[in-house]
């Protein structure tokens, strides 16, 4: 080539959207809204741009709230007007919703995202006094809510579903898809509480797919009563599975319903009464999920009782995926069973992508986990010791429980099989080392630290002080998102030399929240070893 400048304009059109697929939408769109040339105007238009946008992950990332109002300024002022009528996704965040939406008409807009939902966006913008109205009753068929009302504990459940969940779903009158998700693995939002409300309550002849939380298996009983006759998605995440149900349930077969998913974190002993019943009604089912955790059991849940209660009920299911422990008394029949006896009753029904491990626990119990392969649940409970050498990549929430001391090498796994690791909970009496001896952990030990790049939240209440330690000496952890702590006020002190120890000090440099088992006056060393806490 002759000649050195190239114009970018000059390129033809296939090229032109060929390497503007390879950049964020959004910042294509903010960098050449303005250039007066006729061919970028076009190239704006093209649906790679106007088909989602996605106007909450800049703001997201952008720490300076002057810059962040003048994207949105610009965005607001010169850009959406001129494409609104071809968006058909918007991804919004719901402090700058009205802004955005005022912009144009969005004739083609069906799919709506929004984050920080709380019950004051349902009572002010899905309902027929709504200016907004038009473009929300008759168009959107996919809605999806982050919902942040976190409160539960003040919230009456019954009220919250007849004020915010049934008129959503009475108000968009051609939804097909509505997920209602929280804003993290360990926080919750109110789930939805049908069981004393009319039959005639969230109601829909339109909805195919309902992600959302309930409050017990009565309400999934419920929503499976045929108020939502077109369903044939259902993913609902149960607060509790219990034996109290006074009710008598439709037990007919669901045609419809053709994917199911049913994620407990709470234990249960209501797996054959309440669960095994539900999912019996299931016999046209192609797609099953289920993360179940029982207790109060005589015998272990292996592959010989799915099949026989569950799965040959299900002859045109294709994909199964599970979690499933079970908690029994210690009995004479454990020293007999291996991870290998479990796992070989789910090779005799063709699970051969599975992963076992069974073992002692605390209170004289024994327990056995049992789960598919890959695992793609992000919560995960009472793992000792003898954790399954797997990657568990999706799991943010950790909990690890045993007698028997956790060993350095124990942390070592931790950290390698759970790579997305953000709140990590330890329960744990007994030190590897024996007696704590914080000068000795200074001056001995050499080995290299270990990483948890993402954990934020970390549970010791109940550990020895070595597993503080563990945690807090810089030589032996690096921690750099960690921002809270549980523990108990007398061991953090012990722990760190009544807040004076150096080797500590650095890892507790960024916790913004100590939370301790009671309220008290704290000392004012506690703050300056912890310069950024927050009140």
């Amino acid at each position: 080539m002759n000649q050195c400048n190239v114009d970018f304009f000059g390129l033809p059109h296939e090229i032109l959207l060929h390497i503007l697929k390879k950049l964020d939408n959004i910042s294509v769109l903010y960098s050449l809204f303005g250039v007066i040339n006729k061919r970028c105007d076009s190239l704006l238009q093209d649906n790679i741009f106007t088909n989602t946008l996605n106007l909450l992950t800049n703001s997201a990332n952008d720490n300076s709230a002057p810059v962040v109002d003048r994207i949105l300024d610009r965005f607001c002022i010169d850009i959406l007007p001129r494409i609104h009528y071809s968006v058909k996704h918007l991804i919004l965040e719901s402090m700058s919703m009205g802004r955005i939406l005022l912009t144009g008409t969005f004739p083609n807009l069906t799919h709506l995202n929004v984050f920080n939902f709380g019950q004051h966006i349902a009572l002010n913008y899905f309902t027929d006094q709504s200016i907004f109205r038009h473009i929300f009753k008759h168009q959107i068929t996919e809605l999806i809510l982050e919902n942040c009302d976190q409160d539960i504990e003040t919230i009456l459940l019954g009220e919250y579903t007849e004020n915010v969940y049934a008129p959503i779903l009475a108000f968009f009158e051609n939804l097909t898809h509505l997920s209602i998700v929280e804003s993290s693995s360990i926080t919750e939002y109110p789930p939805l509480s049908i069981c004393d409300l009319p039959s005639t309550t969230f109601f829909s002849s339109t909805l195919k797919k309902l992600c959302i939380n309930v409050e017990s298996i009565n309400d999934c009983f419920h929503l499976l009563d045929g108020r939502l006759q077109q369903l044939t998605t259902l993913i609902v995440q149960i607060g509790f599975i219990d034996n109290d149900s006074p009710i008598v349930h439709n037990t007919n077969d669901l045609p419809n319903l053709k994917c199911f998913s049913l994620i407990c974190y709470e234990q249960t002993d209501a797996y054959d009464s309440q669960v095994i019943p539900i999912l019996r009604r299931m016999t046209y089912l192609e797609k099953l999920t289920l993360y179940i955790r029982i207790h109060n059991r005589f015998t272990f849940v292996d592959g010989t009782n799915i099949h026989k209660n569950i799965l040959i009920y299900m002859p045109r299911l294709h994909t199964f995926s599970f979690y499933i422990d079970t908690e029994i008394l210690f009995n004479d029949s454990v020293h007999h069973l291996f991870d290998n006896d479990i796992q070989q009753t789910f090779t005799n029904i063709g699970y051969n992508q599975i992963a076992c491990s069974v073992n002692c626990c605390l209170n004289y119990r024994a327990i056995c986990h049992v789960f598919s392969l890959p695992f793609i649940f992000n919560r995960l409970e009472k793992i000792n010791n003898r954790f399954p050498n797997v990657m568990f990549n999706d799991v943010t929430y950790l909990m690890v429980a045993d007698a028997i001391p956790f060993k350095y090498e124990f942390f070592i796994r931790i950290a390698k099989a759970f790579p997305s690791l953000k709140y990590f909970s330890i329960i744990n009496l007994t030190s590897p080392s024996g007696d704590f001896n914080s000068n000795a952990a200074d001056n001995i030990d050499s080995r290299s630290y270990i990483e948890y790049l993402n954990l934020a939240s970390l549970d010791v209440n109940y550990v020895d002080d070595y597993y503080i330690e563990q945690f807090l000496l810089d030589t032996k952890t690096h921690a750099p998102r960690l921002t809270e702590i549980k523990v108990h006020f007398d061991r953090l002190q012990t722990v760190t030399e009544n807040f004076t120890r150096d080797t500590t000090r650095y890892n507790c440099r960024n916790i913004k929240r100590l939370i301790f088992e009671k309220i008290m006056n704290y000392p004012k060393e506690l703050y300056l070893y912890f310069p950024s806490l927050v009140d």
